[in-house]
């Protein structure tokens, strides 16, 4: 059986894109992904998780698409993750896909539902619920491509326009970035969530000391 693990990365930051990671496994059994190190790549070191990676190449096929922030601040956030993950399951065509939850769990019945509308006739089963990065390794692989996708991704940025931090909201080196834009007058880099509540309050911040 093709059993197809999706999960993302960085769906709650205000800098850099969010990635959609997906993982195809066709082998029996989850041990080999297991010993491989697949699980919630959140709770793995920067050096962990590239190795484990590695390892995982080298057992089954991946893919990630990129989000950027400018799609982001133009969209909805929940359509472009849905069109992103419709977009990879029929790239890899499974028979089975696992993907970690979106949104609160009241909502998933109808976002799978909407996932198999868009899929259309031949659709595979989906399974989707919280914490399938930890309960299933096939999610947790994707949830390591993903995550060390981003990293890439906001190291490359960092060399260019400063450490940045997570690119969370809740980060203070994240926030303290953000402002120092506004303070000094300068252009916000076109990694930045531009609509985030975030944005917006730092700069209300910068005009008024609040």
């Amino acid at each position: 059986m093709r059993v197809l693990g999706l999960d993302e990365a960085g769906r709650g930051c205000v800098l850099g894109p969010l990635v959609v990671g997906a993982y195809l496994w066709e082998g029996d059994g989850d041990a080999p992904l297991v010993e491989a190190g697949a699980g919630d790549s959140k709770k793995m070191s920067a050096k962990k998780r590239n190795k484990v990676r590695e390892q995982l190449s080298a057992l089954g096929s991946f893919t990630v698409r990129e989000i950027s922030a400018n799609t982001i601040d133009h969209g909805n956030l929940n359509e472009l993750e849905e069109e992103a993950i419709v977009a990879l399951i029929r790239a890899h065509a499974p028979d089975r896909v696992i993907i970690d939850a979106l949104g609160h769990p009241k909502t998933m019945p109808a976002t799978i539902e909407r996932l198999k509308r868009r899929l259309g006739e031949g659709a595979p089963e989906i399974l989707m619920e919280p914490k399938a990065d930890m309960n299933h390794p096939v999610v947790g692989a994707a949830s390591v491509f993903a995550k060390t996708h981003r990293d890439a991704v906001c190291e490359g940025l960092k060399d260019e326009h400063g450490d940045f931090g997570s690119g969370y909201p809740s980060d203070p080196k994240t926030r303290t970035w953000i402002l120092h834009h506004f303070v000094e007058g300068s252009p916000l880099p076109f990694f930045v969530r531009t609509r985030w509540g975030t944005v917006e309050n730092l700069r209300q911040q910068a005009l008024f000391g609040a």
